[in-house]
């Protein structure tokens, strides 16, 4: 059984961070989370049949904006706390004090009104104590990436994540103590820093590969030799480290006047304004973007090659919760080393695994305060990315048990 641990705010905000990606493989840079602290999480329901729909990036944009709401929602609440979040593809995963909950609550409730309203979307929402699944013999820790000064990203382990996610997907008659029922109405959130305004990243070397896999080992240093087996292999088929697959480089970055992404933008960030007001104001911000991207300047605290450097050093192409989840940017033949990897450990019972494959990846920006140079930017596959991923993870995940 998890032990007990004392209530804290502060207990992510003061959580020394790492900057090595592979130390999501050694449990000893997870702390458990508080007891009073909640496991929240929002995703879009349907997800499957809006990818069928080429609908893939309205579903980014939808989960990233989750976060928004909820970091905006908590800044004016408790200025001084950081949010531990993890973007999912289809949603997002936020470790909040009991002190956040209402607030948190109230802003996902309202994008869940209006993913519903602008989009046709539903969004599942749900909160599971952490106490009630140390009851349950499961844990909840966290650890703390540092991409870059002033941005870090929370990595989640324990198990309590997936137990959160399978309690609040269940039917409502079992699920229903987990589930926040959505409102008709609620009030309009905060959706101050979401952008959608860089264009589809293309593969240079031919795949974006989208990989979630799960060690199966109970033990916990069981699943330490797993999960450093796969990232070590995966390393030695792109002949280098990680960062040397990142969809994000300078060869990758486009920016075009009029961003493709800029409708949407507007529509989740125009607030109590019309949508073509807002759309207005925001094709005139993006021109003034765009002409600094294309002469490489500087004006009214946009520096456009510290932003590009930026941007690459804070792009989240790797996560895990619970679940290492990465997007590569690799050829078809090391895509192929790849999956014939993860087919031989889960043939020895060892993981399970999923995969999808695209010609280019999709970007999705939180930018918080650009002097500070604090924004962070959320990376997934083109055509479904981890959500097409996810299908036969979770077949093999219910195979395996």
């Amino acid at each position: 059984m998890p032990r007990s641990v004392p209530s804290d705010d502060r207990f992510y905000t003061d959580l020394p961070p790492f900057e090595e990606f592979d130390r999501v493989a050694d449990p000893e840079a997870f702390v458990p989370v508080p007891d009073d602290w909640y496991v929240v999480l929002a995703d879009i329901r349907g997800s499957t049949q809006a990818i069928a729909e080429g609908r893939y990036k309205d579903v980014n944009m939808l989960g990233a904006a989750c976060i928004t709401a909820a970091c905006n929602a908590a800044s004016d609440a408790a200025p001084e706390l950081d949010i531990a979040y993890i973007f999912g593809g289809d949603g997002a995963s936020l470790f909040i004090p009991a002190s956040l909950l209402a607030p948190i609550r109230s802003a996902l409730l309202g994008a869940a009104v209006l993913a519903r309203r602008e989009f046709g979307f539903e969004l599942r929402i749900g909160a599971v104590a952490v106490r009630d699944l140390r009851d349950d013999g499961f844990d909840v820790t966290l650890g703390k990436l540092r991409l870059s000064p002033g941005n870090e990203l929370a990595t989640a382990g324990g198990g309590g994540v997936l137990e959160a996610e399978r309690r609040i997907k269940a039917e409502p008659e079992t699920g229903g103590r987990y589930r926040i029922a959505t409102l008709e109405s609620a009030e309009e959130p905060d959706m101050t820093g979401l952008s959608c305004r860089w264009e589809p990243l293309k593969a240079r070397l031919g795949v974006m590969l989208c990989m979630i896999v799960l060690a199966l080992p109970e033990e916990t240093a069981a699943r330490r030799v797993v999960y450093d087996g796969v990232l070590q292999g995966v390393e030695r088929i792109l002949g280098g480290d990680l960062t040397a697959a990142s969809p994000v480089t300078a060869d990758t970055m486009r920016f075009r006047w009029i961003p493709n992404g800029l409708r949407m933008e507007a529509r989740l960030t125009r607030g109590v304004r019309s949508t073509w007001r807002r759309y207005l104001w925001l094709v005139v911000e993006s021109l003034i973007q765009f002409l600094l991207e294309k002469f490489d300047r500087a004006a009214g605290g946009y520096d456009a090659p510290s932003y590009r450097r930026e941007l690459r050093a804070n792009s989240d192409y790797r996560r895990f919760d619970d679940v290492l989840r990465l997007t590569l940017d690799c050829t078809e033949a090391q895509a192929d080393a790849i999956e014939g990897l993860l087919r031989e450990l889960h043939g020895l019972g060892k993981v399970v695994y999923g995969t999808h494959r695209a010609d280019h990846a999709l970007m999705t920006c939180l930018v918080f305060n650009l002097d500070q140079g604090e924004h962070v930017h959320f990376v997934d596959g083109g055509n479904g990315g981890f959500a097409a991923a996810s299908l036969p993870f979770k077949e093999q995940l219910r195979s395996a048990r």
